[in-house]
């Protein structure tokens, strides 16, 4: 068994970062149904801006608003602005059909 990815959001632009909030990041709903990432699951966010990498799991967004929101404790290191890539992995013993996302 290995660990492959199975969706990529890449090139997202970070709208919103807030510490207070309960932690974990939400990104808006058509992103998710585009690359299969489910409420709940635990991604990998990499951070092409600074080079944090930090794991969370994912909360829905609004439909259509483009949000892509780092809450709580990952604030800290994911700002308002960044560029970042979230990835969602599967644990399988053959190839995985990837869904990426290019956002522009």
């Amino acid at each position: 068994m290995r660990w492959l990815m199975r969706s990529k959001i890449h090139k997202a632009i970070v709208t919103r970062a807030d510490v207070n909030y309960f932690g974990s990041i939400t990104i808006e709903k058509d992103l998710l149904d585009k690359t299969g990432l489910w409420e709940g699951e635990m991604v990998l966010v990499v951070d092409n801006t600074n080079g944090a990498r930090l794991e969370t799991y994912v909360m829905v967004g609004v439909r259509g608003s483009g949000e892509i929101g780092m809450n709580g404790a990952s604030a800290h290191l994911i700002h308002t602005g960044d560029e970042i890539i979230i990835i969602g992995f599967e644990l399988s013993d053959k190839p995985v059909a990837e869904k990426v996302s290019l956002v522009d």
